[in-house]
């Protein structure tokens, strides 16, 4: 047998890709993706960057992660601040999930959402077909606020039906006792939960130390 095959192939089953989505915008999805691209040692992604072309979550992760990070390319840079779809409507743009093709890397890799599931990225298509389409497992991040229990277990749901596998459950900052129980309880047996502190000030250095609590 071909060693080199054998051992690509070993390194090819032991790759970790991860899609970060969220149960809403702002609740922190491109910090988590920050903690686990430099958990991970893994590479970035963000298929999909609508508006903050300034400073994209691209450049954010470069920033809080370091230079050495590799970067993969967005496959849309749109300008408006919006919904992909509506950004894309703006510019004349047709966004289709065939579209997308994950990145070539032998590393471990990091792909963020836009928004949540069931942000649209066409007329007919949302977040949730393009993470179909790319067949990755999902790490779903949760931020507590007044009304995240209901927008969680709508996410959790329509996962389930979508036969898609979510590896980690993350906290995002602190939460009433209630509220996690209430989450928690509806996940399933094999995802892993991840507890990330509130980061005030968001710096490698900060980054670096929520590593201990993955």
């Amino acid at each position: 047998m071909d060693i080199k095959k054998e051992k690509l192939e070993i390194q090819n089953l032991e790759q970790r890709k991860l899609f970060v989505t969220g149960i809403g915008t702002e609740i922190g999805k491109t910090v988590c993706s920050a903690i686990l691209v430099k958990h991970f040692k893994a590479d970035y992604w963000k298929p999909i960057q609508s508006g903050d072309l300034h400073f994209s979550d691209s450049m954010k992760i470069k920033k809080w992660v370091g230079e050495n990070v590799i970067i993969h390319p967005e496959k849309y840079r749109l300008k408006l601040a919006a919904s992909p779809h509506q950004s894309a409507f703006e510019e004349g743009i047709l966004i289709n999930s065939n579209d997308f093709k994950l990145p070539e890397t032998q590393n471990n890799l990091i792909v963020e959402g836009a928004g949540g599931l069931m942000v649209p990225i066409s007329e007919d298509e949302f977040i949730i077909d393009l993470i179909e389409k790319l067949n990755l497992p999902v790490a779903l991040v949760v931020r507590n606020y007044l009304g995240c229990i209901n927008h969680t277990l709508l996410s959790l749901m329509i996962l389930k039906q979508r036969n898609i596998k979510l590896e980690y459950l993350i906290l995002n900052g602190s939460f009433p006792w209630d509220t996690e129980r209430i989450i928690c309880k509806n996940i399933q047996q094999e995802t892993k939960i991840i507890r990330i502190p509130e980061v005030e000030k968001i710096t490698i250095e900060s980054i670096t130390k929520q590593l201990e609590k993955i």
